[in-house]
């Protein structure tokens, strides 16, 4: 039988696709919420390094952020997965799905990339239109807020989107907590048979598709944009 039976049999006519399927889901679901706790996460971290430091607090607050981006970015993720889901919650007595601990692994890791994107974007934004939202009565939380970051954050879009792919492909790493994810499904399909040239090549496709998917929507969302400042 030639491997592309082989496949259609595992993925048709064996039911395949449904893994595949939830597969996808997974790998999408950790993605997104990763890229969102990253952004609220990693907005925190860059609004807290780049806000005046006369006390003591925001030294203090700086020196913890500096020791979590040198964290989360000097290991690599599959350590911080296995650490997080092996050691940390059963050490700490908590029990959770691979897929929430995956999650909030990937939106901790993703925090501390973002935040350097973010603290980039807030520093591009002309010094002045915080002194004039300042000079006019606007504590500085609000300003940043309502002013400065929805600046910051159309000119770090384009990364932002570059961020989102990167986590797309890092999760293919989530099987190593048990998870099945896109990668773990197209690699159960080949076990079944031990014929894996046909089901790594969907995989890689469907990834290039993926892919090709948020490029033109990050490309969208630019134009948009650019047109709203007409």
């Amino acid at each position: 039988m030639s491997s592309w039976n082989l496949f259609y049999e595992r993925f048709i006519t064996k039911g395949g696709y449904e893994t595949v399927l939830s597969g996808l889901l997974a790998t999408v679901e950790i993605a997104v919420l990763g890229l969102a706790i990253g952004i609220l996460l990693g907005t925190v971290i860059a609004v807290v390094k780049v806000m005046p430091k006369y006390n003591t607090l925001p030294k203090v607050l700086n020196v913890i952020c500096d020791i979590y981006v040198a964290f989360f970015r000097g290991t690599p993720m599959v350590v911080q997965l296995l650490i997080g889901y092996y050691v940390l919650f059963p050490a700490l007595g908590i029990m959770m799905d691979a897929i929430v601990v995956a999650t909030l692994i990937f939106g901790l890791n993703s925090a501390a990339y973002v935040s350097e994107i973010m603290r980039a974007g807030i520093q591009s934004v002309d010094p002045g239109q915080l002194e004039a939202a300042r000079a006019l009565g606007l504590p500085y939380k609000t300003a940043m807020l309502r002013i400065v970051i929805p600046q910051s954050i159309k000119n770090i879009l384009p990364t932002l989107g570059n961020e989102f792919i990167v986590l797309i492909k890092d999760t293919s790493i989530v099987s190593f907590i048990a998870v099945v994810d896109l990668t773990k499904a197209f690699r159960m399909i080949g076990d079944a048979n031990y014929e894996y040239v046909i089901p790594y090549l969907f995989l890689a496709a469907v990834y290039l598709v993926i892919v090709f998917a948020i490029t033109m929507g990050i490309r969208a969302m630019e134009r948009r944009l650019k047109k709203s400042e007409r």
